[in-house]
């Protein structure tokens, strides 16, 4: 059986570790309205879905400059030296890395100086830094030796192979985290993920990989929808585009709901819901459906900030953490649905 916590909240965790330090790196902000024209995007889209800013990189800045950058602030933060991290994950959903048959974990352990130390690379879309917890969970457990993890989310457009502004306001940025073991703040208390594996092919890129690696004449992954396999895959069966579309926010209170049963918690005890930065309308769907106040989501904070892969998250978790906006005790979920397709979840306690 399941002991419980001191606390006699939640069923306790595989392993007891928290955050010791947050930080952020994003791209120069941009006026999402003002500069929808760049990407051939009408301006009543932008405004409709409800995204004000977003973040754009520098061309000479690449996703492992982002991802140094927040990783050196979250030291910097928790007053480590890098001698002092035991291990580093680094979390990207980008589909299209800085370059071709190579590890961006060790690149990112190169620029901040780690020569030595264990990296892990994780690239499972935008749930590759929720589901990172229970990597760590596992590191935690299985591995005394370790004190101290520190986890980079980081993602970075390719704007030659996908426009940032068909579908979701994609922006450039990086989050990370300091995970340190038994410490007492933000605690991890469960993950849970759902997968299905029919809808493996969703949101692909067509071109550069090792099927096709180049395209035909006149074709490029910019040009292509990203919702067009979606449609071409139930062109004679809408009922079935029907259902998926449903399952598309009900399975994040699916997953929500598998965690809290996990941890011996109920979803009316989740304080605080941050999904990945998606649209307005769409957030808005998400809380109604949860049984969340919208103001208890991300939903402001998506606005201004645009979606960062799966380091959306930990920027809004860093945003609310150093302005104060987290209270003693409250259980947190990070949840949200990734290409794969994957939902996810991970709960935290203040």
């Amino acid at each position: 059986m399941t002991a419980a916590t001191p606390e006699g909240r939640y069923h306790a965790p595989a392993a007891h570790f928290g955050v010791l330090a947050l930080a952020s790196s994003l791209g120069v902000p941009q006026d999402a309205l003002a500069t929808a024209h760049l990407y051939d995007v009408d301006p009543a889209q932008v405004r409709r879905l409800g995204y004000r800013r977003y973040h754009r990189a520098e061309s000479s800045t690449t996703c492992t400059d982002l991802a140094a950058r927040a990783g050196r602030a979250a030291l910097d933060r928790a007053q480590l030296k890098t001698e002092d991290v035991d291990f580093l994950i680094v979390a990207t959903g980008s589909s299209i890395p800085d370059y071709l048959n190579w590890d961006l974990s060790t690149a990112v352990a190169h620029q901040l100086g780690m020569l030595s130390t264990p990296t892990l690379l994780l690239n499972q879309g935008c749930a590759a830094a929720v589901l990172g917890f229970q990597q760590i969970a596992g590191l935690f457990a299985t591995r005394p030796n370790l004190s101290t993890i520190l986890m980079i989310a980081a993602d970075r457009v390719p704007e030659e192979h996908t426009n940032r502004m068909r579908g979701n306001l994609e922006s450039d940025g990086a989050a990370a985290v300091v995970l340190r073991r038994d410490h007492p703040s933000l605690r991890w208390i469960v993950t849970e993920q759902l997968t299905d594996a029919r809808y493996a092919d969703f949101f692909r890129l067509e071109y550069g990989g090792g099927a096709v690696p180049t395209a035909p004449d006149g074709a490029s992954n910019r040009g292509l929808d990203p919702a067009h396999r979606v449609h071409l895959y139930f062109r004679d069966d809408p009922e079935g585009l029907l259902e998926f579309s449903r399952a598309v926010d009900t399975r994040v209170l699916d997953v929500l709901q598998g965690a809290c049963k996990r941890a011996g918690l109920t979803v009316g005890e989740v304080s605080r819901l941050i999904l990945l930065n998606d649209n307005q309308p769409s957030m808005r769907a998400i809380a109604k459906l949860v049984g969340i106040p919208l103001e208890r989501t991300n939903a402001a904070l998506s606005a201004t900030i645009g979606h960062i892969g799966g380091a959306d998250p930990l920027v809004c978790l860093n945003f609310y953490r150093s302005r104060g906006h987290l209270q003693t005790g409250e259980i947190i979920a990070m949840a949200g649905m990734s290409s794969g397709m994957h939902w996810f979840c991970t709960l935290l306690e203040v």
